[in-house]
């Protein structure tokens, strides 16, 4: 189903876009790490969903400027690409063995080692989510905190099976094709930027579907099969420390599954936020959304954005400001409740826009 592609060495460094791609060679193969920002600032590592990378998964809220002032201000950013994912990358050898969620879970432990990084903060989204959730079950001094986007946990119900297996049979014998394309925008993006035949689709899914195009379908129904066969790991949740803010948006086909990982978790240390309106990828549908929650669970951490003010305190939201008691593992508990506002857009064209306000109740 695919050609053979050519090992690369460990040491190979390219400059991309801003930030540096490493090439590691793992025991069980080769990944893309991109590495963003000033690496004696604290870890912070992405995983993507299927057929994603970091640019067609995180880039919308690293575009965000507040997001993302909030994120290169405290972190050294590691997007970590599943094998084959990143761009330009070439179709896996067949004969290499198709790996499992728990080797990709052990390729993260793999590429830590690499950046000589200890415990690192952790983004995932969708399957992402699930691998770095697995990760932070088996190495949990490895892991600070988790920030996860309509995350998975247990093992596929019989309609996510059933999809899975109709893209699966896609992939492997019609490539990517039309039909798959949109199998995978309803799994990312909610039905109100995938457009009909009155509205077109946004922008994001337009640009979604042309960078699918560069993928190479024996590499995506590799990962896809790892997704589909992982194991439930819900018990392992009870045992994380570690503090962790799921997103979700309401329209998103794993909305349920997020609602049972958060009944699942120690309430002291997690923190849920429905986003209205939206599909699984919140991240680029509505990352603004995010911004607020993570602000206030970063303050947890001592972190802070700065402040755009020279001369003045680091950060109106700076741990300083804030009583001890908001930064509390048991105020972390409390489930964050988004409310449906209407702003006017900027056009005049009295075209009715979304922001979320989340708040603690």
């Amino acid at each position: 189903m695919a050609d053979s592609s050519d090992s690369v060495s460990v040491d190979m460094e390219t400059i991309y876009l801003g930030g540096k791609e490493h090439i590691i060679q793992t025991g069980r193969g080769s990944l893309s790490i991109i590495v963003y920002g000033d690496q004696e600032k604290p870890p912070l590592i992405t995983y993507p969903d299927v057929a994603l990378n970091h640019m067609l998964c995180f880039q919308g809220l690293f575009f965000c400027p507040e997001a993302a002032s909030l994120l290169l201000h405290n972190f050294c950013i590691y997007h970590i690409s599943p094998p084959g994912h990143e761009l330009g990358a070439a179709a896996i050898c067949p004969d290499d063995p198709v790996l499992s969620v728990e080797d990709l879970c052990d390729q993260i432990l793999e590429v830590l080692n690499y950046f000589r990084l200890g415990a690192v903060m952790c983004m995932g989204a969708m399957a992402g989510a699930y691998i770095l959730t697995l990760f932070a079950t088996k190495y949990r001094d490895r892991v600070t905190g988790l920030i996860l986007v309509s995350p998975l946990c247990k093992a596929p119900s019989w309609t996510e099976w059933f999809y899975n297996k109709l893209m699966s049979n896609l992939l492997y014998y019609y490539g990517i094709c039309g039909l798959l394309k949109e199998c995978l925008l309803q799994r990312y993006f909610s039905k109100e930027v995938r457009g009909n035949p009155e509205i077109p689709e946004s922008d994001i899914v337009q640009s979604c579907r042309k960078l699918l195009d560069e993928r190479q379908s024996v590499n995506v129904w590799r990962y896809l099969q790892a997704i589909d066969k992982r194991p439930d790991i819900t018990e392992g949740l009870k045992k994380l420390k570690c503090r962790t803010l799921i997103f979700v948006g309401d329209s998103s086909p794993f909305h349920s599954e997020a609602l049972h990982m958060m009944g699942k978790l120690d309430r002291r240390y997690s923190a849920l936020v429905e986003v209205q309106a939206c599909g699984s990828m919140v991240t680029e549908e509505q990352p603004h959304a995010m911004l607020i929650p993570m602000e206030y669970f970063l303050m947890g951490y001592g972190l802070y954005r700065p402040s755009p003010f020279t001369g003045s305190p680091r950060s109106p939201l700076s741990p300083s400001c804030i009583s001890p008691e908001l930064l509390s593992p048991e105020s972390m508990g409390l489930k964050l409740k988004p409310i449906k506002t209407r702003v006017s857009s900027p056009d005049s064209n009295n075209i009715e826009r979304l922001s979320m306000i989340c708040l603690f109740v």
